[in-house]
């Protein structure tokens, strides 16, 4: 009769409702999912200089754009000279700032440790330069690169090798305060088309090819 169909109408309506809501839910579960911000990167910079700092955190947001980088600044020593004065050297410091900020700092994704140098050539030339060093925080891995190369000017060159740092080095002849904590030297010297930030982003960037090519080996 009439009453039966309608009870019958109704069953089968309320059981396609059901299964209208249930997908709606599962549905709304992995758009949820999905939704969830992805943790940030935790990365550990040697330095509190803030152009290391920002040239580290620029590399990084350049190679691994869809994750956000959260940089956590540690002073560590270099375990070397002030003022490096050799390739290996200034190399030697650059580990051993990543390798002290990991055992420092526990629970990053990685360690960064940069190092400028110099280095005298045959003929008494004055060469400036520095190397990155990124730290896995989770494995031995090591990336490491190395930035440009650069002639240091007379004058400068004299006063370094006085046993004047670098920096001050370019405060004296320049006349600037605190100018590693800015430009650098190779924002002087190139009159503001490379600054120190510039400088080092690019290294960092080649100091991390071993993380963003993980199918290869190195």
């Amino acid at each position: 009769d009439e009453a039966l169909q309608l009870t019958i109408a109704e069953q089968v309506c309320g059981a396609r409702l059901r299964r209208v809501i249930l997908v709606f839910l599962i549905a709304l579960d992995s758009v949820s999912a999905m939704a969830q911000p992805t943790p940030p990167l935790r990365v550990c910079v040697a330095s509190t200089n803030p152009v290391k700092v920002n040239s580290a955190k620029a590399g990084f947001e350049d190679c691994f754009p869809a994750t956000s980088i959260a940089v956590i600044e540690k002073g560590v020593p270099s375990g070397v000279s002030d003022q490096p004065m050799s390739d290996h050297e200034t190399k030697q410091g650059a580990i051993n700032r990543a390798k002290g900020a990991k055992a420092a700092e526990a629970g990053c994704d990685y360690y960064v440790g940069m190092e400028g140098g110099i280095e005298l050539d045959s003929e008494g030339k004055m060469w400036c330069f520095a190397w990155m060093i990124v730290v896995a925080g989770n494995t031995d891995k090591i990336g490491a690169a190395k930035t440009s190369t650069f002639l240091l000017p007379e004058k400068i060159t004299e006063l370094v090798k006085s046993g004047v740092e670098l920096g001050h080095a370019d405060d004296q002849v320049f006349g600037r305060v605190n100018s590693k904590h800015q430009g650098g030297t190779v924002g002087q010297l190139t009159h503001g088309l490379i600054t120190r930030t510039d400088y080092y982003r690019h290294a960092m960037i080649q100091a991390l090819i071993p993380f963003t090519n993980p199918d290869l080996s190195f």
